[in-house]
Order: structure tokens, then C-alpha cells, then sequence
């Protein structure tokens, strides 16, 4: 370490978005981005938030942390015994974790088989946390008292891979690994008309033809979206989150469907959200003054905090993303837009 670089991202404060279910109120969020842009797409769908009477709906479907630990067996069929061992003895790998956790609980053991080499993929809650050391941690824990049991395997590594952390991955979407958010928001046909300059035929044709069919043929994994990374991103370094999990954050779904008379059904699915509102980060001063204002320090019970910023993020980029798709849906709006506003910021700096 040489020294340390103190130039800020630019960062602006966008909403309020209102939001119902699992998390429920107006809330206004931070983007810290290069990307001037950002601000009023996001801002023109919270805008839209607003205008209907439930604003984006928010279910948060699961949530856990995992690492995945490498065993090497003498043969395949040793490591296929000690799996099945493993997966029936859950309650006494769970009471291993609470000796070392006062927050991190085994809910899941997966594993999977290699020729002789053993993967375990142990699933953890982690409170508040996103839980990256809390579950290394515990895997050490759990390493040292199966290594004990099971004199047959060695030691391979305290990540396998299968967890997978920082890695665009089928298994994050199958077995979860982070919050598992879905967003939603239903517009009336005038609103997408007069706010959105566009039609819900339009929009599902659009996501239809450019989200699904295109990430399709581009091998896409697990993923079909316009941009959920530029919204993850510009909430994670504003929240101090590990910015690397956007690699796997940003492995989600749009889905959009026509109701009614033109009304617009439009949700954004996130299954792999990895944040947290304490541990590395979390103690600098704009990043408690962002999440306090966000409500997310003291939300209630453990983890509520935590499920609350996931809910946000979630939310975020649904504006972002139906923000963009309307505008995509007008030949040369897009790029017109970026002109304007980007023209307009460096006239301002």
C-alpha cells in the first residue's frame, strides 16, 4: 500500500421510490456512478412508482450465504459415502457452526461427486451480513470436525468453487446463494403512454425479441436483462458493498406481459443479490449515512436490515430496466437522451 485514492464517484440521491410488500414505504436511493445517465432513467421509473397505487412490489424469496469446501477421497465410491454421511448429519454440522457463529446457521448441505473428489456446498443465513467471512469461517469448522470423522478424505481447499462466489454460474440461480428478490409493477395504459412514451404491446415485444430471444443466442446463463449490473454497481459502492458480486447480481430475469386493456405487468427477478449493512465497509461515514437514511440500520429483527436493502436494490433496478426497454422501444431515443444529458454534465463540471 502506497496510499489511498480519496476522489469520490459521483453519487446522487434518486426517488423516493414506493415500494409495498415485503418492504413497504418511500425511500430515496443512492447511485454512484460515472454513468450520468443513470440518475434520471432511475428517476423516471420511480417517478412512475409513485404514480400507481401499490408502487413496485417487493417479495423477497429466500436468503442465504453458502462456500463450498473441497474434499479429496481415495475413490469415487469413498467420496460418494462420505457425501450421503454428510447430508444425514446436518444437525450436528449445524451445532458446529453455532460453537464458532453468534449469527451464522446451517440450513443446507449439497454435494457433488468428481471422480474421487468431494465438493460440499454448506448453505448459511448470516443475519445482517452479506456473510463472505462468516461462511469461510464456518467452513474452517466444519472442514476440521469432518476431517476428524472422516479419516479416508484430506483437505483440498476451503473453496471449491460450487459455492460460486464472483462467478457467473448456473448453481447461484438452482440453489440460491445471496437474497432472492422479485420486483414487480403494474402500469396502467395511460401511465405507459404519458410516462413511458411507449406500449405494453411494445415493451413485451421488446423483452421478448432483445432479452430473452437475444441473451439467448448470446449464451447468456441463467440471465436475461437489459442492464442490471448499471443499477447493481451504482447502489453497491454507495452502500459499501463488495462490488465484485455483481457478477452474480446481475444474473437476472425481466418478464413483461400485457393485462387488460393495454395495462403493463412488468418484474425483475434477482435470485443472486449479495449485500449486507454491516461488516467490511459499513463503517464509513457515507456509507452509514446512506443506509441510515435508506432504514436499514436497526430495521428490527437480525437480518431484517440486510432483507430490506435487498428489497431496495431490487426495486432500483426495476426502474433502471423498464426505464430503459420504453426508451428503446423509439428508434433513436436512447441515444439522443445520452447526448443531451452527458453533453449537459461535462458543460456543468
Amino acid at each position: 500500500m502506497t496510499g489511498e485514492l480519496t476522489t469520490p464517484v459521483p453519487t446522487r440521491w434518486v426517488g423516493p421510490l414506493h415500494l409495498s410488500g415485503d418492504v413497504a414505504g418511500e425511500v430515496e436511493v443512492p447511485l454512484a456512478t460515472y454513468e450520468s445517465p443513470l440518475w434520471p432513467s432511475v428517476g423516471r421509473g420511480a417517478r412512475l412508482s409513485r404514480l400507481v397505487p401499490d408502487g413496485i412490489r417487493v417479495s423477497v424469496v429466500d436468503e442465504r450465504m453458502t462456500r463450498s469446501t473441497l474434499f479429496i477421497a481415495p475413490t469415487a465410491a469413498a467420496a460418494v459415502a462420505a457425501g450421503r454421511d454428510l447430508e444425514d448429519r446436518i444437525e450436528e454440522l449445524g451445532a458446529v457452526v453455532q460453537d464458532r457463529s453468534r449469527h451464522a446457521r446451517l440450513i443446507e448441505i449439497d454435494t457433488e461427486v468428481v471422480g474421487h473428489l468431494l465438493f460440499v456446498r454448506f448453505a448459511l443465513t448470516t443475519g445482517d451480513a452479506s456473510g463472505h467471512n462468516m461462511v469461510t469461517l464456518a467452513a474452517e469448522g466444519l472442514m476440521d470436525h469432518i476431517l476428524r470423522g472422516h479419516p479416508e478424505l484430506a483437505y483440498g481447499s476451503i473453496s471449491g468453487n460450487y459455492c460460486s462466489d464472483k462467478k457467473a454460474t448456473a448453481v447461484n440461480g438452482i440453489l440460491g446463494r445471496g437474497r432472492s428478490v422479485v420486483a414487480e409493477i403494474e402500469v396502467p395504459a395511460g401511465l405507459v403512454v404519458e410516462q413511458l412514451r411507449s406500449s405494453a404491446d411494445r415493451i413485451v415485444a421488446l423483452n421478448t425479441r432483445k432479452n430473452l430471444v437475444g441473451s439467448t443466442i448470446a449464451g447468456a446463463l441463467r440471465s436475461a436483462n437489459a442492464h442490471y449490473a448499471n443499477m447493481l454497481l451504482a447502489v453497491y459502492l454507495a452502500t459499501g458493498q463488495d462490488a465484485a458480486n455483481i457478477v452474480e447480481g446481475s444474473q437476472g430475469i425481466t418478464y413483461a406481459e400485457r393485462r387488460g386493456e393495454g395495462d403493463l405487468l412488468f418484474s425483475c427477478t434477482l435470485p443472486n443479490l449479495i449485500v449486507g449493512t454491516v461488516g467490511n465497509g459499513k463503517d464509513l461515514p457515507f456509507v452509514e449515512e446512506a443506509l441510515e437514511r435508506m432504514g436499514c440500520r436497526d430495521a428490527g429483527a437480525p437480518g431484517s436490515g440486510a432483507r430490506r436493502l435487498a428489497g431496495i436494490v431490487a426495486a432500483t433496478v426495476l426502474c433502471g430496466e423498464l426505464s430503459l426497454l420504453a426508451a428503446q422501444t423509439n428508434q433513436g431515443e436512447l441515444m439522443a437522451s445520452h447526448l443531451v444529458m452527458e453533453r449537459r454534465s461535462a458543460t456543468q463540471s
